[in-house]
Parts: C-alpha cells; sequence; structure tokens
C-alpha cells in the first residue's frame, strides 16, 4: 500500500526539520513544498514584481521549478529546488525571500501552478509533503495527515535561535522576530485561494512543550497507527 503524508502548519512550527527526520525514519521521500514558494519568490524578487500580482501570474507560468534529491558528502539525499534550470537552494532561507514568498503564495495562478507539480511528485512515490495547505487541497486522500504548530511565543524564539545561528553577531529582537511571525501568519491563515487550517480528518501535533525527538516520535506513532487501521 502507499504512503503519502501531508504536513501543515503555520510559519516556525518547524515543519521542514521534523519531515525530513520523519521521512528518513519512514525511509521515504520528503518534499518541502514551501521551498517552491520560496523558489518563485527568489524570482520574483530578482524581477522586482513581487507586489505585482499580475505579472508575477503571468510569468509563473514560464518559471518551471522543479525538485532533485542531492547527494551530499554525508551520503544523505537533500532536497534541492531549482527555477528556470537554476539551484535556488542557498537563497532559500533568507529573511527577504520568505517575505515575497509569503506575499506571492497568495496569488491563485502561483497556487495552482505549484499545487500541480506537487501533486505530480506525490503520484509517483512514498512520499511526505509539508506546507500550508497540503491535507486540504494538494493530498486530500493523503495516508496521515498531522497539523504541526506551536505557540505564537515558542515559534518566535525558535526563528530567533535560527536567525542567530544563520547570521552571528547580528542584534536581532525577539519582539520583531514575533511580530513578523505573525505578519506572516495572517497572509497564510486569510488568503482567499487555499488558506492554511487543519484539515477535518488531521491530527493535531502541539510541539510547544516538546522536543524535536519528542515530536518526531508523537508523529511516527501516529503514522503506525493509521497505517495499522488501513
Amino acid at each position: 500500500m502507499s504512503l503519502s503524508i501531508a504536513m501543515d502548519g503555520p510559519v516556525g512550527a518547524g515543519k521542514s526539520s521534523i519531515a525530513d527526520a520523519v521521512a528518513k525514519r519512514l525511509g521515504i521521500l520528503h518534499l518541502d513544498t514551501g521551498a517552491m514558494y520560496r523558489a518563485v519568490g527568489v524570482m520574483a524578487l530578482r524581477e522586482k514584481i513581487a507586489e505585482d500580482e499580475q505579472e508575477v501570474s503571468r510569468k509563473v507560468q514560464d518559471w518551471k521549478v522543479d525538485v532533485r534529491y542531492v547527494t551530499g558528502d554525508d551520503g544523505e539525499g537533500r532536497q534541492h529546488t531549482f527555477i528556470c534550470g537554476e539551484d535556488v537552494t542557498a537563497y532559500l532561507r533568507e529573511e527577504a525571500t520568505g517575505k515575497a514568498a509569503s506575499k506571492v503564495a497568495t496569488y491563485p495562478a502561483v497556487r495552482r501552478a505549484m499545487v500541480e507539480t506537487q501533486q505530480r511528485l506525490a503520484a509517483e512515490q512514498d512520499m511526505l509533503l509539508d506546507g500550508r495547505d497540503i491535507g486540504t487541497r494538494v493530498l486530500p486522500s493523503a495516508t496521515v495527515k498531522i497539523y504541526l504548530t506551536a505557540s505564537d511565543e515558542v515559534r518566535a524564539r525558535r526563528r530567533l535561535l535560527q536567525l542567530q545561528e544563520q547570521n552571528p553577531g547580528e542584534n536581532v529582537c525577539f519582539e520583531t522576530v514575533l511580530e513578523d511571525l505573525r505578519k506572516r501568519d495572517e497572509p497564510d491563515m486569510n488568503r482567499e485561494t487555499d488558506p492554511l487550517r487543519q484539515a477535518e480528518d488531521a491530527i493535531l501535533v502541539d510541539s510547544s512543550f516538546l522536543t524535536f525527538d519528542e515530536t518526531v516520535e508523537t508523529i511516527l506513532r501516529h503514522v503506525s497507527e493509521k497505517r495499522a487501521q488501513a
């Protein structure tokens, strides 16, 4: 029986790293769908059109987004995201890219293009997909649906640590990170097209008081129980 896992949740919930660990334990691939929107954000920033829905919607048809799994020196395969043939993985976690991605992800034409690609990839093999609308839009019939979240403050603290690791020595204010996180939540949860929400049949996992390993084990337990019921 094929296995498809949909993992949704807000920014800063740790979806990418948790999804990586869960997929590795299960021996399946992990598709970070947020990286695909960030790739579109990279192009929109370069062309200075991130705020122009009409232009982005027109050009996204020609901005082919592709995902490949590249094996590193440690033997681990990791997702690399390409757009127009260029590997833009190195730019995806920049703050400006994240903000542009949040903007372009509200455009229906962008979402349609990304969803089509995601569904095609998921149909080809067992896979875990994480994002904002996986259980509700991309994989409505997924074997297991997880909604991963944490409190605003916990998500902001985690994001702050990530920023400090990426930019050592830079003075980053917790209140600023918290405010920015809430601003990014707003368009995700209130956009007209495929807003972020917990699917009715998704399992809620609140990691506010869980360690990384505890969160992974909790999700693996739910996956095991769901597969046993199938």
